[in-house]
């Protein structure tokens, strides 16, 4: 893995590392931890997170485990372009509830030797690739697809299984609404098996 080491001050081309995985897999959690490392080696730092999601008010991101950091709320992600002039590590978090046009953004800032680090749901309730994270997943140098506890089965969890019958691609929700399961638990869900 890259260490904050690697990108110097001169202009160069930086890069993008993804955090993917199920909800309660400890994405934000790692996105807070490598920011927090960034500035311990002193550099300029910023995190942005989307409007849509309103699981935390304020301008912070937080964990399930109650770990916070401070974060920008953006409409959209035109708005991390104009914001991220002056700064040399941009965290993006719940990278999934932007538009694909994300990804330029991304690619944008990691060629004027920015690192972008995103964290993001790679699949919705459904178990489909979830917004421009695919696209991020592919551009992207570094990719760290972290796993959850499965609440059925107590194995690896890289599924997030809604407990409701809502249909909408896009509800915001904690443990209350959505769990972390397992492959063989959401294909029996599914009656695929």
């Amino acid at each position: 893995m890259l260490s904050e080491y690697s990108l110097n001050k001169k202009p160069n081309f930086g890069l993008i590392e993804v955090i993917c995985g199920s909800m309660f897999s400890g994405k934000t959690e790692e996105l807070i931890r490598r920011i927090k490392k960034a500035k311990h080696y002193k550099y300029k730092t910023i995190v942005f997170k989307p409007k849509i999601d309103s699981r935390s008010h304020g301008n912070y991101i937080t964990t399930h485990k109650n770990n916070k950091h401070e974060a920008f709320t953006v409409s959209n992600e035109n708005e991390i372009l104009k914001k991220s002039k002056s700064y040399q590590v941009i965290g993006i978090d719940e990278a999934q509830f932007f538009r694909n046009s994300l990804v330029t953004i991304c690619n944008k800032l990691a060629n004027e030797g920015k690192r972008i680090i995103v964290a993001g749901l790679d699949m919705d309730f459904k178990g489909k690739p979830f917004g421009p994270m695919p696209y991020l997943m592919a551009t992207a140098e570094f990719v760290s697809k972290l796993h959850a506890v499965c609440a059925k089965t107590g194995e690896m969890a890289n599924y997030t299984h809604r407990k409701s019958k809502d249909k909408r691609l896009i509800k915001i929700g904690n443990d209350n609404e959505y769990e972390a399961i397992s492959r063989i638990s959401f294909f029996n869900k599914k009656n695929i098996l």
